[in-house]
């Protein structure tokens, strides 16, 4: 369980995501996922990442139990600075990362699909953002890379998903398959990958980053301030408990 990693003769490396029961990770679980994404990045043997999941899930973001069992601000600021390297880790990796998302793919999650270069998804997968619910923001700056951008506005207001079919026809997603099939689905796309040129393709990932119209570092960081001001304010705390404790949640503030 945890995080692990492999790498084939190709140069395909494999990155699991496998924390029960959702695949919501710790503070030290973004860290790292972070470390894991970019010392493969710099690995010249490694071609491309492939970026799954194990369980009912792909990802449901941050462990919202860790950071209601934490006193003070230490969870909050580490889940912030945690999920901003994982997702500046994928963004930023020397190879193109793939993501193979099944079931739900949520908060932390869009984070890190959204930055990612290609997505294959299976039948049942859904993308949303609960912050709302949570009492927080970001990865709107994700999401925004997914859906178009009236969709994205509205799926953040309403807390509501997108199936992976949607996502298809949007283009965002390059393959939807049955789950049991996703595993080889994003295999063979990444051994089309690792049979190019790594120097050419390592190149074609910092070329494609550079002309790419937003700063997905800087606006996601510009969402984490608004995330912090909630907390500051109360609200956010109320809505964590209410999710912890599975109550319905005080929406007078």
């Amino acid at each position: 369980m945890g995080i692990s990693q492999t790498v084939d003769d190709q140069g395909i490396a494999e990155v699991v995501m496998d924390n029960p029961p959702v695949n919501a990770l710790t503070v030290a679980g973004w860290f790292d996922l972070a470390r894991i994404v970019r010392a493969l990045g710099e690995d010249r043997a490694v071609r491309v990442v492939v970026l799954r999941a194990e369980g009912r899930g792909f990802n449901a973001g941050v462990d919202i139990k860790e950071m209601q069992a934490t006193e003070g601000f230490d969870a909050l600021i580490g889940a912030n600075r945690g999920c901003y390297a994982a997702f500046a880790a994928v963004y930023e990796c020397a190879v193109p990362v793939i993501a193979a998302v099944n079931g739900f793919c949520l908060g932390g999650g869009i984070g890190l699909v959204g930055n990612a270069d290609v997505i294959v998804a299976s039948d049942d997968a859904t993308f949303g953002l609960p912050e709302v619910d949570r009492g927080a923001l970001g990865a709107a700056t994700h999401l925004a890379r997914l859906v178009p951008q009236h969709r994205m506005r509205a799926m953040v207001y309403t807390a509501a998903t997108a199936t992976a079919a949607e996502l298809h026809h949007y283009g965002s997603v390059l393959k939807v398959v049955p789950v049991e099939q996703l595993r080889d689905a994003a295999l063979e796309v990444a051994g089309q990958i690792a049979a190019k040129s790594p120097t050419v393709i390592r190149a074609a990932k910092e070329s494609l980053n550079g002309i790419d119209p937003i700063d997905v570092k800087r606006s996601y960081r510009f969402e984490q301030g608004f995330t912090f001001e909630l907390n500051l304010s109360g609200v956010a705390d109320e809505h964590r408990d209410a999710f912890v404790s599975k109550r319905e949640t005080d929406t007078s503030a």
